[in-house]
């Protein structure tokens, strides 16, 4: 049973999102055909457009593209806390229809790790002997396949490694990111998150690149919770859009 670590795809997306979005946006505000506005937004670049339309608000029109993730190497305890963004589309692997006889992969906690080889053995035998309990579990409801495993899973671990796809429009990443990539986010979830605003930045830099924790454009959103390292976050986020600006000269 190995540990595996997280590994993030972008799989699919909205051809050309920002032109997308920057369509909507001007259909609610010209007279002109859908054509024409077309025409207009395939002409020229459209950041400047973009970035005026997030400064109004205007988040509605960032619904029409979306992008679609593969996602393998994360726990089931991370799983419980991305399906709470229910504006999303989840595809997961199941435990009732595939069976973990031969053993399931799991994440190892930072914290468990930097204890040592000694704690990481440790933990490593206690997620073999939660396999071992699951295979008498099978055994005993009568190794019938599904009808077995869906209450033999119940000894396996919050560690179990899960697979997935996710969905999400521009509008909810925006909002997943606010949330997800603050310092106060849970360790697993928020390494996602900066891999999904990784690879968002690639396709759509106008429409994320302010995209994140509350930190970035103001005052922290955690109150007397704040991790207290906004001005570190905000020089990372700056050497992210030098870094970009470099690739893309």
């Amino acid at each position: 049973m190995p540990a595996v670590k997280q590994h993030v795809e972008l799989i699919r997306h909205t051809l050309s999102p920002e032109e997308v979005v920057a369509l909507g946006a001007r259909l609610c505000y010209s007279r002109a055909t859908v054509n024409d506005l077309m025409e207009r937004v395939t002409a020229k670049d459209q950041t400047d457009f973009c970035n005026r339309i997030l400064s109004m608000g205007h988040e509605s029109v960032m619904e029409h593209a979306t992008f679609t993730f593969a996602v393998e190497g994360v726990s089931r305890v991370l799983l419980a806390q991305l399906t709470r963004h229910r504006l999303a589309s989840f595809s997961v692997q199941s435990q009732r229809y595939v069976s973990y006889e031969k053993g399931f992969g799991y994440i190892v906690p930072p914290k468990i790790e930097a204890l040592g080889a000694e704690a990481v053995a440790a933990y490593q035998a206690q997620m073999a002997q939660m396999h071992e309990w699951y295979v008498v579990w099978q055994e005993k409801l009568g190794a019938c396949g599904e009808g077995a495993n869906e209450d033999a899973r119940f000894v396996l671990p919050g560690a179990c490694e899960t697979r997935l796809m996710v969905t999400m429009n521009v509008r909810e990443l925006r909002h997943f990111f606010s949330l997800r990539m603050c310092n106060r986010a849970q360790w697993e979830i928020r390494a996602l998150a900066v891999e999904m605003h990784r690879l968002c930045m690639e396709v759509a830099p106008a429409l994320f690149a302010d995209a994140g924790p509350s930190c970035l454009k103001g005052t922290c959103s955690e109150g007397e919770k704040c991790c207290g390292h906004q001005k570190e976050i905000r020089q990372a986020r700056a050497a992210m859009m030098e870094q970009l600006r470099e690739t893309q000269q």
